[in-house]
């Protein structure tokens, strides 16, 4: 870390007023070049508005934004990325799926000789962009053909290549794997050394700790704290986040039944699903644990109904021959593209909790507002949605709260078999200690839950057991309890590493 004297950015008592909301309440911060600043809280805590004012597509109401010593008014993205060197890397890679990865970094302010886009000079650059960051991609490779991780990478070349100064990263590891996480992490401190500022957002706490330099923290838009890398405790970390502790971050039961719930035999698709086999019983949480690309969501497609099944059977043998079949039988599924897969992005939460079960909001064939109401009330206070949930669309609400918002449907639709697509992804802990327990409460009930999550602390934890998944297969399974952190990262990212385990196991 290079902490200079004075710091690149600063902001001093700034407020931001949408009408009826307080988002952000008289903020103070300091950005310093050469360190990575967390920046924490839950959702809705206001760090995608003081992020988003920050990249210019929000003006704070009142304060001050100061860079360099200076007070500045930053008008749009455009103008922090040109005149400020501000690049920002949301959620939601912004990168053009059909265009290369040259393309894609120069998109925008492409070489050109007169009118004409110079490509040699294109291809050029960016190689270098990419050597000098020390990422192996080809720069003529089509975006939409990279991994969820290289995608990440290449927005980091494109954020760079407009010679940026500060870097504000929202949840980057979100749907990265444990070796990906540790490349970004490189990644980032290589840009420290070089002087550059990053603001990083992440709900992953070992991370966090692991990476930043100190630590700001909001709640309900205002100032709960700072602290700096010598002092980074988790639990004085949550309590400000959350105003109070967290007893207990995995709160385990144990409530697996004897009887089989849900039985998988030989299944193969066309979407990379290798002849699997799996058994739940009832009460029981099966983990399943992999790398990105290693099929793990193409597994839970196919138990679905998204992608047909050609070879082997699920259930009672008939199969699941389509999503609308699969609700029938009491499947569900938390989608990990929860935008594109899972909501309804125009409708408000109410909509989107009872979408799935139409017919218990009925009367006599007819909606039943009242009572689709009366569900909604009930789920948004089970999990403590915000009560705006009800009017607003839920493209409106953060993405922890959308994630919310999908469980509630599933839970309305009283399913026995619940597949979870990294369901704590991108929602703050107490949020997620609220997913837990919301599993403990499923299986309770005799639910069985096939829960997918690339956090392998949070998978060893809430797991009964763990099925580890290589190209499409699962090839090792063992209980929660005899595995450690490291021997299911070792399983995980090492194909031969599973096979010694299970053989060690037999």
């Amino acid at each position: 870390m290079r902490n200079e004297k004075e710091p690149l950015w600063e902001l001093r008592d700034v407020t931001k007023v949408f009408p009826g909301v307080k988002a952000l309440d008289g903020i103070d911060m300091k950005i310093y070049p050469g360190e990575v600043h967390g920046l924490l809280g839950e959702n809705g805590s206001g760090k995608s508005t003081l992020i988003k004012c920050l990249a210019g597509i929000y003006s704070p109401t009142s304060g001050f934004i100061i860079y360099r010593g200076k007070s500045v008014s930053i008008n749009n993205p455009e103008t922090a990325a040109r005149k400020f060197g501000v690049a920002t890397i949301f959620q939601e890679l912004s990168l053009v799926p059909t265009l290369t990865v040259a393309e894609n970094i120069f998109i925008g302010h492409l070489p050109k000789k007169g009118i004409i886009v110079d490509w040699n000079s294109l291809r050029k650059i960016s190689t270098k962009i990419l050597k000098e960051l020390k990422i192996e991609i080809n720069p003529n490779a089509v975006v939409e053909d990279l991994s969820v991780a290289q995608q990440q990478m290449v927005e980091i070349a494109k954020a760079l290549s407009k010679n940026s100064e500060l870097l504000i990263m929202d949840e980057p590891t979100a749907a990265l794997g444990m070796e990906d996480i540790e490349n970004l992490h490189e990644l980032t401190r290589f840009l420290t050394n070089k002087g550059c500022a990053v603001i990083y957002i992440s709900h992953r706490m070992d991370e966090v700790r692991k990476i930043v330099d100190k630590v700001t923290i909001l709640k309900d838009g205002k100032l709960a704290g700072r602290i700096d890398s010598g002092d980074m405790n988790l639990k004085r970390i949550v309590r400000m986040m959350i105003g109070g502790d967290v007893k207990d971050h995995f709160p385990k039961e144990r409530n697996i039944l004897d009887k089989v719930l849900y039985r998988a035999e030989g299944i193969r698709t066309d979407n990379g699903v290798n002849g699997i086999s799996l058994e739940i019983r009832k009460g029981e949480v099966l983990g399943l644990a992999g790398v990105i690309g290693s099929g793990r969501t193409e597994i839970a497609r196919a138990l679905f109904g998204i992608d047909r099944i050609k070879e082997g059977h699920v259930g009672d043998g008939n199969g699941v021959k389509s999503p609308w079949h699969a609700i029938r039988n009491g499947i569900a599924l938390i989608t990990e593209n929860k935008k594109a897969d899972g909501l309804f992005m125009n409708f408000n939460a109410t909509k989107n909790i009872t979408i799935s079960a139409l017919k218990k909001v009925k009367k006599r064939g007819i909606l039943n507002l009242k009572r689709e109401r009366e569900v909604c009330n009930h789920y948004i206070g089970k999990l403590n949605l915000p009560h705006t949930a009800r009017y607003v669309s839920i493209g409106n609400l953060s993405g922890g709260n959308q994630q919310k918002a999908i469980v509630c449907r599933w839970l309305f639709c009283d399913a026995d078999f619940f597949i979870l697509d990294e369901p704590t992804q991108g929602i703050d802990i107490g949020a997620k200690v609220e997913v837990y327990n919301l599993i403990n409460e499923l299986t309770r009930r005799g639910k069985s839950i096939l829960l997918i999550s690339s956090d392998f602390p949070e998978l060893l934890a809430m797991s009964d057991r763990i099925a580890v998944v290589h190209d499409g297969q699962i090839v090792y399974t063992d209980l929660a309890e005899n595995m450690t952190l490291q021997s299911l990262t070792e399983s995980v990212i090492s194909k031969e590493s599973a096979s010694y385990a299970k053989k060690e196991k037999e």
